[in-house]
């Protein structure tokens, strides 16, 4: 997959092509701008120089979208407001990940200095909710999307019709919302929000990373698969289970694998929301199927 560009916005896979622990970028010719500076680190220094890199804006917070904010210490940072508290304090950022064992914070925080090159950051400017923002030859329009993280954001270039949905990436893992205050059924409202934008272009932080015909029936089946994995947990409570029962089935990720924290995180964001449905009750420390009839 290669670099592609659509009028003034730049699609900017990197050699991974957005694979995790990396993300796609985007850059807005003339106005500067490079959106989640994590794609290849040395298309990033090359993009400094030449056309070169005005401001920094980022869709979230996570980790793989900050990865070489490093680079770009002395340019203003622009963020979403109610993301500002993890960039700027290592120990904020563990907490609203959800993480709570001491051994585990310990190895993330050297990831995050070594492997992310995460440095407190201040914002120089901050957004809420939906804006439009006049960048010179292209509109762009920012679309609040929460659910994946509670100020995760979009970016909708109107001139060439180029939608950037973030981490909504339509892949074939599905939603994430594994964090402290990630949302299911924000997730859901948002991806169906990204998909009545009238784009021409959709670029997505991962993999696939770049539809430019719609994406048609990978809408559904990115949706899909959330009622998938409560139908295999409601399947699974065919008896009582207590929660580290329900973790070690790995019906989210499939397969074992380490940390097992983002299996339990999310699972429990299933139960929250089947419980919140009705679907299923708690007894004591086990979860139940209700009854109907």
């Amino acid at each position: 997959m290669q670099e592609k560009h659509f009028g003034p916005v730049w699609f900017i896979p990197g050699e991974t092509q957005g694979k995790y622990p990396n993300c796609i970028s985007v850059y807005i010719e003339e106005a500067g701008v490079l959106i989640d500076p994590a794609s290849d680190r040395d298309r990033l220094i090359q993009l400094r120089e030449n056309p070169g890199v005005k401001e920094v804006w980022l869709s979230h917070w996570h980790e793989d979208h900050i990865m070489h904010l490093d680079l770009f210490e002395d340019l203003p940072l622009v963020i979403p407001k109610i993301e500002s508290p993890p960039l700027s304090d290592m120990e904020i950022l563990l907490d609203w990940y959800g993480m709570d064992d001491p051994k585990i914070r310990a190895l993330w925080r050297q990831l995050m200095i070594e492997q992310f090159h995460y440095r407190p950051r201040v914002p120089d400017r901050t957004f809420e909710g939906n804006q439009v923002v006049n960048l010179g030859s292209v509109t762009m329009e920012i679309l609040h999307t929460p659910g994946h993280t509670p100020g995760h954001s979009a970016f909708f270039f109107r001139e060439p019709e180029v939608l950037f949905m973030g981490d909504y990436d339509l892949g074939k893992f599905g939603p994430f919302y594994g964090d402290r205050d990630s949302s299911i059924e924000e997730t859901i409202a948002s991806v169906r929000r990204l998909r009545s934008i009238p784009a021409r272009v959709w670029i997505t932080g991962h993999k696939p990373a770049l539809f430019e015909s719609d994406p048609d029936e990978a809408w559904d089946r990115y949706l899909g698969i959330i009622n998938e994995r409560d139908h295999r947990l409601i399947d699974y409570l065919n008896h009582p289970r207590a929660m580290e029962e329900i973790v070690s089935q790995w019906i989210i990720y499939r397969k074992p694998q380490e940390p097992v924290f983002v299996e339990r995180a999310m699972i429990s964001k299933h139960l929250g929301k089947l419980l919140r449905e009705g679907k299923i009750g708690k007894e004591g420390d086990y979860f139940v199927i209700n009854q109907i009839g």
